[in-house]
Protein backbone atom coordinates (compact mmCIF):
# COMPACT_ATOMS: atom_id res chain seq x y z
CA UNK A 1 0.00 0.00 0.00
CA UNK A 2 1.29 4.05 -0.67
CA UNK A 3 0.79 6.30 1.83
CA UNK A 4 0.24 8.81 -0.72
CA UNK A 5 -0.60 7.96 -4.95
CA UNK A 6 -0.63 11.15 -6.93
CA UNK A 7 -2.33 11.52 -10.81
CA UNK A 8 -0.35 13.54 -13.35
CA UNK A 9 2.97 14.50 -14.52
CA UNK A 10 2.25 18.44 -15.52
CA UNK A 11 4.20 20.80 -13.46
CA UNK A 12 1.12 21.03 -10.91
CA UNK A 13 1.46 17.09 -10.05
CA UNK A 14 4.64 17.02 -10.06
CA UNK A 15 5.39 20.01 -8.17
CA UNK A 16 3.17 18.98 -5.48
CA UNK A 17 4.63 15.56 -5.61
CA UNK A 18 7.88 17.09 -4.92
CA UNK A 19 6.71 18.89 -1.93
CA UNK A 20 4.51 15.93 -0.45
CA UNK A 21 7.78 14.20 -0.53
CA UNK A 22 9.48 17.08 1.36
CA UNK A 23 6.80 17.46 3.89
CA UNK A 24 6.51 13.28 4.24
CA UNK A 25 9.97 12.58 3.94
CA UNK A 26 9.29 8.52 5.52
CA UNK A 27 5.69 7.88 3.39
CA UNK A 28 5.34 5.72 0.00
CA UNK A 29 4.35 8.28 -2.78
CA UNK A 30 3.11 7.18 -6.60
CA UNK A 31 3.04 9.35 -9.22
CA UNK A 32 1.16 8.24 -12.26
CA UNK A 33 1.07 9.22 -15.77
CA UNK A 34 -0.39 7.78 -18.70
CA UNK A 35 2.07 9.24 -21.25
CA UNK A 36 5.29 8.07 -21.22
CA UNK A 37 7.08 11.12 -19.84
CA UNK A 38 6.00 14.12 -17.75
CA UNK A 39 4.54 17.37 -19.39
CA UNK A 40 2.74 16.24 -22.52
CA UNK A 41 -0.59 18.03 -22.60
CA UNK A 42 -0.62 21.74 -20.69
CA UNK A 43 2.49 21.63 -19.51
CA UNK A 44 4.12 21.75 -22.70
CA UNK A 45 2.11 23.10 -24.55
CA UNK A 46 2.27 26.81 -23.54
CA UNK A 47 3.94 29.92 -24.48
CA UNK A 48 6.73 29.09 -21.71
CA UNK A 49 5.70 32.58 -19.91
CA UNK A 50 6.73 33.40 -16.44
CA UNK A 51 3.76 35.35 -15.73
CA UNK A 52 3.77 38.66 -13.52
CA UNK A 53 0.03 38.70 -12.74
CA UNK A 54 -1.69 41.36 -14.30
CA UNK A 55 -4.59 40.51 -15.40
CA UNK A 56 -6.15 38.73 -12.35
CA UNK A 57 -8.63 39.95 -9.65
CA UNK A 58 -6.61 41.60 -6.45
CA UNK A 59 -7.21 38.98 -3.90
CA UNK A 60 -8.10 35.81 -5.66
CA UNK A 61 -5.95 32.98 -5.85
CA UNK A 62 -4.78 33.67 -9.58
CA UNK A 63 -3.26 36.78 -8.06
CA UNK A 64 -1.74 34.85 -4.80
CA UNK A 65 -0.26 32.46 -6.24
CA UNK A 66 1.00 33.87 -10.02
CA UNK A 67 3.08 36.96 -7.72
CA UNK A 68 4.32 34.10 -5.11
CA UNK A 69 5.14 31.81 -8.52
CA UNK A 70 7.00 34.66 -10.54
CA UNK A 71 9.82 34.40 -8.09
CA UNK A 72 9.62 31.13 -7.14
CA UNK A 73 9.64 29.56 -10.13
CA UNK A 74 13.04 31.76 -10.96
CA UNK A 75 14.28 30.93 -7.57
CA UNK A 76 14.19 27.07 -8.26
CA UNK A 77 15.72 27.70 -12.54
CA UNK A 78 18.32 29.59 -10.32
CA UNK A 79 19.08 26.10 -7.48
CA UNK A 80 18.93 23.85 -10.59
CA UNK A 81 20.64 26.09 -13.73
CA UNK A 82 17.55 26.15 -15.62
CA UNK A 83 17.78 28.91 -18.18
CA UNK A 84 15.29 31.64 -18.44
CA UNK A 85 15.10 35.13 -19.59
CA UNK A 86 13.78 37.85 -17.40
CA UNK A 87 12.67 40.03 -20.94
CA UNK A 88 9.76 41.68 -19.56
CA UNK A 89 6.20 42.30 -20.44
CA UNK A 90 4.40 44.78 -22.43
CA UNK A 91 0.74 45.58 -22.96
CA UNK A 92 0.32 48.00 -26.00
CA UNK A 93 -2.79 50.32 -26.23
CA UNK A 94 -3.75 51.01 -30.06
CA UNK A 95 -6.08 53.34 -29.96
CA UNK A 96 -8.76 55.68 -27.34
CA UNK A 97 -10.68 52.86 -26.05
CA UNK A 98 -7.52 50.16 -25.54
CA UNK A 99 -5.86 53.40 -23.51
CA UNK A 100 -8.60 53.79 -21.27
CA UNK A 101 -9.09 49.97 -20.77
CA UNK A 102 -5.00 50.27 -19.88
CA UNK A 103 -5.82 53.05 -17.01
CA UNK A 104 -7.89 49.98 -15.53
CA UNK A 105 -5.04 47.82 -15.96
CA UNK A 106 -2.69 50.18 -14.66
CA UNK A 107 -4.78 50.10 -11.61
CA UNK A 108 -5.40 46.77 -11.50
CA UNK A 109 -1.29 45.91 -11.61
CA UNK A 110 -1.36 48.54 -8.55
CA UNK A 111 -3.84 46.30 -6.65
CA UNK A 112 -1.46 43.20 -7.63
CA UNK A 113 1.67 44.61 -5.81
CA UNK A 114 3.65 44.75 -9.42
CA UNK A 115 6.30 46.94 -10.51
CA UNK A 116 5.18 48.39 -13.51
CA UNK A 117 6.07 51.64 -15.83
CA UNK A 118 4.22 53.76 -17.69
CA UNK A 119 5.35 54.66 -21.27
CA UNK A 120 3.69 57.28 -23.90
CA UNK A 121 3.83 56.09 -27.69
CA UNK A 122 7.35 57.55 -28.21
CA UNK A 123 8.56 55.69 -25.14
CA UNK A 124 7.04 52.75 -26.88
CA UNK A 125 8.71 53.44 -30.02
CA UNK A 126 12.47 53.76 -28.30
CA UNK A 127 12.53 49.98 -26.19
CA UNK A 128 10.22 48.26 -29.34
CA UNK A 129 10.79 49.88 -32.73
CA UNK A 130 8.77 47.14 -34.79
CA UNK A 131 5.41 47.77 -32.37
CA UNK A 132 3.08 51.14 -32.80
CA UNK A 133 0.79 52.16 -30.09
CA UNK A 134 -0.55 54.80 -28.43
CA UNK A 135 1.03 54.12 -24.99
CA UNK A 136 1.81 50.71 -22.99
CA UNK A 137 2.29 49.29 -19.75
CA UNK A 138 6.12 48.15 -19.32
CA UNK A 139 6.00 44.82 -16.42
CA UNK A 140 9.94 43.35 -15.92
CA UNK A 141 9.10 40.84 -13.88
CA UNK A 142 7.38 38.55 -16.43
CA UNK A 143 10.27 36.10 -18.35
CA UNK A 144 10.14 33.07 -20.29
CA UNK A 145 11.46 29.63 -19.67
CA UNK A 146 10.79 25.81 -20.76
CA UNK A 147 8.18 24.65 -18.27
CA UNK A 148 8.75 21.09 -20.06
CA UNK A 149 12.48 21.39 -17.90
CA UNK A 150 11.17 22.90 -15.33
CA UNK A 151 8.62 20.11 -14.45
CA UNK A 152 11.46 17.11 -15.50
CA UNK A 153 13.74 18.80 -12.80
CA UNK A 154 11.11 18.28 -10.47
CA UNK A 155 10.62 14.69 -11.46
CA UNK A 156 14.55 13.98 -10.60
CA UNK A 157 13.78 15.88 -7.39
CA UNK A 158 10.70 13.44 -6.92
CA UNK A 159 12.57 10.83 -7.15
CA UNK A 160 15.86 11.55 -5.07
CA UNK A 161 13.71 12.24 -2.36
CA UNK A 162 12.09 8.78 -2.75
CA UNK A 163 8.88 8.67 -4.88
CA UNK A 164 8.17 6.41 -7.46
CA UNK A 165 7.11 7.96 -11.08
CA UNK A 166 5.28 5.12 -13.05
CA UNK A 167 4.46 6.59 -16.86
CA UNK A 168 2.24 4.93 -19.55
CA UNK A 169 -0.17 4.20 -16.88
CA UNK A 170 -3.84 5.51 -17.12
CA UNK A 171 -6.12 5.45 -14.44
CA UNK A 172 -9.70 3.28 -15.34
CA UNK A 173 -11.20 3.44 -11.84
CA UNK A 174 -11.50 4.74 -8.48
CA UNK A 175 -12.78 3.41 -5.31
CA UNK A 176 -12.29 5.50 -2.01
CA UNK A 177 -13.10 3.22 1.10
CA UNK A 178 -13.07 4.41 4.68
CA UNK A 179 -9.51 3.79 5.37
CA UNK A 180 -7.64 3.78 1.77
CA UNK A 181 -8.13 4.20 -1.86
CA UNK A 182 -8.21 1.77 -4.60
CA UNK A 183 -6.42 3.50 -8.12
CA UNK A 184 -7.84 0.94 -11.03
CA UNK A 185 -5.13 1.30 -13.90
CA UNK A 186 -4.60 -0.09 -17.71
CA UNK A 187 -1.61 -1.91 -15.66
CA UNK A 188 -2.99 -2.93 -12.30
CA UNK A 189 -4.46 -1.72 -8.95
CA UNK A 190 -2.87 -0.11 -6.79
CA UNK A 191 -4.33 0.72 -3.14
CA UNK A 192 -3.43 4.23 -1.25
CA UNK A 193 -4.21 5.72 2.05
CA UNK A 194 -4.28 9.40 0.63
CA UNK A 195 -4.85 10.75 -3.41
CA UNK A 196 -3.99 13.87 -4.75
CA UNK A 197 -5.33 14.38 -8.59
CA UNK A 198 -3.75 17.24 -10.93
CA UNK A 199 -5.25 15.69 -13.98
CA UNK A 200 -5.88 18.69 -16.12
CA UNK A 201 -8.43 17.69 -19.10
CA UNK A 202 -9.57 14.83 -16.93
CA UNK A 203 -10.19 16.22 -14.01
CA UNK A 204 -14.15 16.18 -13.56
CA UNK A 205 -13.92 12.46 -15.04
CA UNK A 206 -10.98 11.68 -11.91
CA UNK A 207 -13.87 13.30 -9.40
CA UNK A 208 -17.01 11.29 -11.38
CA UNK A 209 -14.51 8.37 -10.62
CA UNK A 210 -14.75 8.93 -7.00
CA UNK A 211 -18.12 8.90 -7.08
CA UNK A 212 -18.61 12.60 -6.84
CA UNK A 213 -20.67 14.84 -9.33
CA UNK A 214 -18.34 17.66 -9.30
CA UNK A 215 -20.70 20.43 -10.37
CA UNK A 216 -18.72 21.50 -13.75
CA UNK A 217 -17.29 19.99 -16.52
CA UNK A 218 -13.92 20.42 -18.51
CA UNK A 219 -14.55 22.17 -21.98
CA UNK A 220 -11.15 21.89 -23.97
CA UNK A 221 -10.50 25.53 -25.84
CA UNK A 222 -7.32 24.58 -28.47
CA UNK A 223 -5.03 27.98 -28.43
CA UNK A 224 -3.22 27.87 -32.16
CA UNK A 225 0.08 29.42 -32.89
CA UNK A 226 2.30 30.55 -35.54
CA UNK A 227 5.90 30.33 -35.53
CA UNK A 228 7.76 33.56 -36.92
CA UNK A 229 10.75 32.83 -39.42
CA UNK A 230 14.55 33.28 -38.31
CA UNK A 231 14.88 36.70 -39.63
CA UNK A 232 12.22 38.28 -36.97
CA UNK A 233 13.57 36.46 -33.90
CA UNK A 234 14.74 39.77 -32.71
CA UNK A 235 11.53 41.86 -34.29
CA UNK A 236 10.45 42.44 -30.33
CA UNK A 237 12.92 42.59 -27.28
CA UNK A 238 9.69 42.19 -24.71
CA UNK A 239 6.88 39.98 -24.72
CA UNK A 240 4.26 42.04 -26.56
CA UNK A 241 0.57 41.55 -25.39
CA UNK A 242 -2.53 43.56 -26.79
CA UNK A 243 -4.79 45.39 -24.27
CA UNK A 244 -7.65 42.49 -23.37
CA UNK A 245 -10.87 43.03 -24.50
CA UNK A 246 -13.52 42.85 -22.14
CA UNK A 247 -16.22 40.97 -24.02
CA UNK A 248 -13.58 38.26 -24.96
CA UNK A 249 -13.07 35.73 -22.38
CA UNK A 250 -9.41 35.63 -23.39
CA UNK A 251 -6.63 37.46 -23.31
CA UNK A 252 -5.77 38.04 -27.13
CA UNK A 253 -2.75 37.31 -29.42
CA UNK A 254 0.36 38.33 -28.98
CA UNK A 255 4.23 37.92 -29.64
CA UNK A 256 6.16 35.88 -27.14
CA UNK A 257 10.07 35.56 -27.54
CA UNK A 258 10.66 32.05 -26.56
CA UNK A 259 13.75 30.77 -24.26
CA UNK A 260 15.30 29.10 -27.54
CA UNK A 261 15.20 32.06 -29.50
CA UNK A 262 12.48 31.86 -31.33
CA UNK A 263 9.65 34.07 -31.53
CA UNK A 264 5.95 32.88 -31.63
CA UNK A 265 2.12 34.65 -32.27
CA UNK A 266 -0.99 33.17 -30.23
CA UNK A 267 -2.84 32.05 -28.73
CA UNK A 268 -6.31 31.97 -30.39
CA UNK A 269 -8.57 30.47 -28.10
CA UNK A 270 -11.61 27.73 -30.47
CA UNK A 271 -13.48 25.03 -29.15
CA UNK A 272 -11.58 21.95 -29.44
CA UNK A 273 -13.63 18.75 -30.66
CA UNK A 274 -11.68 16.40 -28.37
CA UNK A 275 -10.27 16.59 -24.90
CA UNK A 276 -6.43 16.24 -26.30
CA UNK A 277 -7.56 17.95 -29.93
CA UNK A 278 -4.31 19.24 -30.72
CA UNK A 279 -5.16 19.52 -34.23
CA UNK A 280 -8.25 21.03 -36.12
CA UNK A 281 -8.72 17.29 -37.42
CA UNK A 282 -8.95 16.11 -34.21
CA UNK A 283 -12.39 14.83 -33.25
CA UNK A 284 -14.22 12.61 -31.07
CA UNK A 285 -17.63 11.84 -31.33
CA UNK A 286 -17.41 11.06 -27.28
CA UNK A 287 -16.04 14.16 -26.27
CA UNK A 288 -18.07 16.39 -28.31
CA UNK A 289 -21.65 14.91 -27.54
CA UNK A 290 -20.50 14.80 -23.77
CA UNK A 291 -19.80 18.79 -24.27
CA UNK A 292 -22.56 19.78 -26.31
CA UNK A 293 -24.87 17.52 -23.88
CA UNK A 294 -23.94 19.48 -20.86
CA UNK A 295 -26.11 22.89 -20.29
CA UNK A 296 -23.63 24.88 -18.68
CA UNK A 297 -21.32 24.54 -21.68
CA UNK A 298 -24.33 24.86 -23.97
CA UNK A 299 -25.05 28.01 -22.53
CA UNK A 300 -21.10 29.16 -22.39
CA UNK A 301 -21.53 28.90 -26.39
CA UNK A 302 -24.77 30.54 -26.82
CA UNK A 303 -23.68 33.40 -24.37
CA UNK A 304 -20.18 34.10 -26.34
CA UNK A 305 -21.08 33.50 -29.73
CA UNK A 306 -20.04 36.62 -31.72
CA UNK A 307 -16.22 35.73 -29.93
CA UNK A 308 -16.63 32.31 -30.91
CA UNK A 309 -17.49 32.62 -34.22
CA UNK A 310 -14.63 35.26 -34.35
CA UNK A 311 -12.06 33.15 -33.26
CA UNK A 312 -12.78 30.43 -35.79
CA UNK A 313 -12.85 32.66 -38.32
CA UNK A 314 -9.45 33.73 -37.32
CA UNK A 315 -8.81 30.07 -36.95
CA UNK A 316 -10.05 28.84 -40.34
CA UNK A 317 -8.17 32.11 -41.93
CA UNK A 318 -4.96 33.09 -41.73
CA UNK A 319 -5.03 36.69 -43.13
CA UNK A 320 -7.71 37.47 -40.48
CA UNK A 321 -5.45 36.05 -37.72
CA UNK A 322 -3.01 38.15 -38.86
CA UNK A 323 -5.19 41.42 -38.72
CA UNK A 324 -5.12 40.95 -35.03
CA UNK A 325 -1.78 41.27 -35.00
CA UNK A 326 -0.97 43.72 -37.66
CA UNK A 327 -2.61 46.19 -34.74
CA UNK A 328 0.49 46.32 -32.77
CA UNK A 329 3.31 44.92 -35.67
CA UNK A 330 2.03 46.30 -38.94
CA UNK A 331 5.62 44.97 -40.45
CA UNK A 332 4.45 41.21 -40.36
CA UNK A 333 3.13 39.20 -43.40
CA UNK A 334 1.12 36.31 -43.93
CA UNK A 335 4.14 34.58 -45.12
CA UNK A 336 5.34 35.32 -42.21
CA UNK A 337 2.84 32.98 -40.26
CA UNK A 338 5.30 29.32 -40.44
CA UNK A 339 3.42 26.56 -38.51
CA UNK A 340 3.65 25.80 -34.60
CA UNK A 341 1.97 23.04 -32.07
CA UNK A 342 -1.12 24.26 -30.66
CA UNK A 343 -1.89 23.77 -27.31
CA UNK A 344 -5.55 22.74 -25.69
CA UNK A 345 -6.82 24.65 -22.43
CA UNK A 346 -8.93 23.03 -19.80
CA UNK A 347 -11.49 25.17 -19.47
CA UNK A 348 -14.01 24.51 -15.96
CA UNK A 349 -16.95 25.41 -16.96
CA UNK A 350 -20.19 25.25 -13.83
CA UNK A 351 -23.35 23.49 -14.33
CA UNK A 352 -24.64 27.14 -14.68
CA UNK A 353 -23.13 28.08 -17.72
CA UNK A 354 -20.27 30.20 -16.08
CA UNK A 355 -16.31 29.84 -17.10
CA UNK A 356 -14.75 29.20 -14.22
CA UNK A 357 -12.06 32.08 -13.86
CA UNK A 358 -10.00 31.16 -10.20
CA UNK A 359 -8.81 27.59 -9.40
CA UNK A 360 -11.07 25.05 -8.05
CA UNK A 361 -10.50 22.31 -5.99
CA UNK A 362 -13.26 18.91 -5.33
CA UNK A 363 -12.15 17.33 -2.08
CA UNK A 364 -13.45 13.87 -0.41
CA UNK A 365 -12.02 12.64 3.14
CA UNK A 366 -8.75 11.06 1.55
CA UNK A 367 -8.37 13.18 -1.51
CA UNK A 368 -7.09 16.77 -2.53
CA UNK A 369 -8.73 17.17 -6.44
CA UNK A 370 -7.54 19.66 -8.46
CA UNK A 371 -10.48 20.71 -10.85
CA UNK A 372 -9.22 23.98 -12.18
CA UNK A 373 -5.69 25.54 -12.96
CA UNK A 374 -6.38 28.44 -15.77
CA UNK A 375 -3.58 30.40 -16.82
CA UNK A 376 -0.90 30.98 -14.96
CA UNK A 377 -1.06 27.34 -13.38
CA UNK A 378 2.44 26.68 -14.41
CA UNK A 379 3.82 29.63 -13.39
CA UNK A 380 2.25 29.19 -10.32
CA UNK A 381 2.74 25.61 -9.71
CA UNK A 382 5.00 25.96 -6.63
CA UNK A 383 2.65 27.87 -4.47
CA UNK A 384 -0.32 25.66 -6.01
CA UNK A 385 1.68 22.69 -4.37
CA UNK A 386 2.34 24.13 -1.26
CA UNK A 387 -1.62 24.88 -1.43
CA UNK A 388 -2.33 21.34 -1.89
CA UNK A 389 0.02 19.91 0.33
CA UNK A 390 -1.27 22.10 3.05
CA UNK A 391 -5.12 20.84 1.97
CA UNK A 392 -3.50 17.26 2.21
CA UNK A 393 -2.10 18.06 5.98
CA UNK A 394 -5.49 19.46 6.67
CA UNK A 395 -6.90 15.44 6.17
CA UNK A 396 -3.76 13.50 7.29
CA UNK A 397 -3.79 15.51 10.46
CA UNK A 398 -0.63 13.51 12.41
CA UNK A 399 -1.16 9.76 11.03
CA UNK A 400 2.55 10.82 9.74
CA UNK A 401 5.83 12.32 11.29
CA UNK A 402 6.62 15.26 9.28
CA UNK A 403 9.59 17.82 8.43
CA UNK A 404 8.56 20.86 10.59
CA UNK A 405 7.94 22.70 7.10
CA UNK A 406 8.73 22.31 3.52
CA UNK A 407 11.62 23.94 1.76
CA UNK A 408 9.55 24.70 -1.34
CA UNK A 409 6.85 26.03 0.61
CA UNK A 410 9.10 28.02 2.83
CA UNK A 411 9.94 29.68 0.08
CA UNK A 412 7.04 30.38 -2.17
CA UNK A 413 4.48 31.34 0.57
Amino acid sequence: MYDFVIIGGGIVGMSTAMQLADQYPEARLLLLEKESSPAQHQTGHNSGVIHAGVYYTPGSLKAKFCLEGNKATKRFCDEHAIPYDNCGKLLVATNELEMQRMRALWERTAANGLERHWLSAGELREREPNIVGLGGIFVPSSAIVNYAAVTAQMAKQFEKKGGTLQFDTEVTGLVEQADSIVVQTDRGTYTTRYLVSCSGLMADRVVRMLGVEPGFTICPFRGEYYLLPPEHNRIVNHLIYPIPDPSMPFLGVHLTRMIDGTVTVGPNAVLAMKREGYRKSDVSLSDLGNMLGHRGIRKVLKDNLRPGLIEMKNSLFKGAYLKTVQKYCPSLEKKHLKPYPAGVRAQAVSNDGKLIDDFLFVNTARSVNVCNAPSPAATSAIPIGAYIVSKVQEIVGDEFKKTSVPALQAQAV
